[in-house]
């Protein structure tokens, strides 16, 4: 039997993410793996614990606490029932455990020191697909990640 892994996946709400999640699930999660929701929010959102936790990100939040409001306002998260039914699914059919981690700041950095700490064995990120003037006058969060990562990462479009 397989090694379980840890998955992360980031997580910004937008298409091009869940996108990536339903890509991470289809292809990557097998049994016993973990999936970790790697959430990076705005630098200026100021939700009950960011105070204890902006150094660090959040401690990992379990799935069936990641359906409560009450934790979501906690951290600042939006509930996405698109999300929770997309991580309750995986947990069921492919019995893979599902958590989530807030960062506040720059998804770039953040993205790139979930890697590190805690010790991914990949990172699925999705790409908004910018033109080449868009990606070099915006940057781009996937290519940072890519050259950055400590991790193999997987670019979805």
């Amino acid at each position: 039997m397989a090694k379980a892994r840890t998955i992360g996946v980031g997580i910004d709400y937008s298409a091009t993410s869940k996108r990536a999640l339903k890509w991470a699930i289809d292809n990557l999660i097998e049994a016993g793996d973990t999936i970790l929701i790697i959430l990076v929010l705005s630098p200026k959102s100021d939700p009950v614990n960011k105070k204890l936790f902006a150094d660090t990100g959040s401690p990992l939040i379990p799935l069936v606490e990641l359906k409560e409001m009450s934790v979501c306002k906690k951290y600042g998260i939006t509930y996405d029932s698109e999300l929770l039914d997309m991580l309750d699914t995986v947990s069921m059919t492919k019995k893979a455990k599902a958590v989530a981690k807030v960062y506040w700041g720059d998804p770039r950095e953040k993205l790139c020191e979930a890697a590190r700490y805690l010790k991914l064995d990949t990172l699925v990120v999705g790409s908004r697909g910018l033109g080449t003037i868009k990606r070099v006058l915006l940057g781009s969060v996937s290519s940072y990640v890519v050259q950055n990562a400590t991790c193999p990462v997987s670019v979805v479009k």
